[in-house]
């Protein structure tokens, strides 16, 4: 039977919210009165048929490459749902990262593709072992599915990595969708899309975790000219056009990027920082920690992750997302970046959690 739903999105939607929330994934909102636009140019109705001109140049241009490659859509979520239709048919063979965002593998799952895995391993930082992707690949594989950052871990996988995967792809006569949504949350010397490296790379993307404008929606897929061609005639079926006045909006941020991300940057540094120390007194807490990124993915002791999270909730008004929407329910996921204040006290009552629980190392 074709999967239907996204476990994932309901419970994020219906229950993570808390007063001290932690289960967040994106930077707080930017105010909208704060971002340079003349709203007196407002209009509710564009020229877009297969793309709003300014929004697919101003798309490219961040991305350093050609219009023509440039495919708008609602998010992240929709442009992997996208370029996945348009790549795959019904019993092709897709591999993906374990563990993975699991609206990801809901997707292949709905376009009832031959999902197999590759795994991600804790003992190794959560970092890309091409030998396992070779392990996995077959003739059979016509995608190979990742994300970088890596969600949930936030870990950076190389260009030399990604080569080697594309070299890989390519022997097989197979594409690798590279999911850059946290890519440019890597503040100093920001990678390069993988769009870049070849031919077989497609890339999806959006403002909606880094820059704290999720509610425009702005989300793109990079792809060669013909296969984004047929990314747009596809979306056809979703919808006729998009929304104008977040296009317009939308444009505004990318000609404000600097301001937009330098505030997010502010958050997140303060925020890894109160991480960084809380996870020094709770060594009980195993998480891989990277310099970068909205996401920390954080082993909980004892492995009674539902039991703890329902306690940390009830007891202190704590949320935090629970692993097994990642394949791996011995572990949470902490996001930052929304507000410092409410961060510090988060973290406080999750060490009072784990304290009460019997399994932290220190009161």
């Amino acid at each position: 039977m074709r999967h239907k739903q996204s476990d994932y999105l309901h419970w994020a939607k219906m229950q993570s919210r808390a007063p001290y929330n932690l289960a967040t994934s994106g930077v707080r909102s930017f105010p909208l009165h704060e971002l340079p636009f003349d709203f007196t140019r407002m209009e509710i109705h564009g020229d877009n048929r297969y793309g709003y001109g300014p929004l697919q140049s101003a798309i490219a241009r961040h991305s350093g490459v050609a219009p023509e490659c440039v495919v708008e859509a609602a998010g992240t979520s929709m442009a992997n749902h996208l370029a996945m239709a348009a790549i795959l048919e019904g019993g092709d063979q897709v591999l993906i990262e374990q563990p993975v965002y699991g609206p990801i593998l809901d997707a292949a799952l709905y376009l009832e593709a031959d999902v197999r895995r590759f795994p991600r391993r804790a003992e190794n930082g959560f970092a890309i072992d091409p030998a396992e992707v070779r392990r996995s690949l077959t003739a059979q594989t016509r995608l190979i599915v990742l994300t970088n950052l890596h969600n949930p871990t936030s870990v950076l996988t190389p260009e030399t990595i990604l080569r080697e995967i594309g070299e890989m792809a390519a022997e097989a006569g197979a594409l690798v969708l590279v999911d850059e949504v946290y890519l440019d949350a890597v503040y100093d010397d920001t990678p390069p899309t993988a769009f870049q490296l070849g031919p077989q790379f497609v890339v999806t993307s959006s403002l909606t975790k880094v820059y704290g404008v999720s509610g425009l929606r702005c989300g793109w897929i990079l792809a060669e000219p013909a296969l984004a061609w047929k990314m747009r005639r596809l979306n056809d079926l979703y919808g006729s056009l998009p929304a104008h006045p977040a296009e317009l909006l939308s444009v505004a941020a990318f000609q404000n990027l600097g301001l937009l991300r330098d505030r997010a940057r502010r958050v997140l540094d303060a925020d890894r920082a109160l991480l960084s120390s809380f996870l020094d007194a709770h060594p009980e807490m195993q998480a891989t920690r990277t310099a970068f990124g909205t996401t920390c993915f954080a082993r909980v002791p004892g492995a009674q992750t539902d039991a703890f999270l329902a306690r940390l909730r009830d007891e202190q008004e704590t949320s935090a997302v629970p692993g097994r929407f990642f394949e791996m329910p011995e572990y949470i996921r902490i996001g930052m970046g929304v507000d410092t204040e409410m961060f510090r006290e988060g973290l406080r009552r999750v060490g009072l959690a784990l304290a009460t629980s019997g399994a932290s190392a220190v009161n």
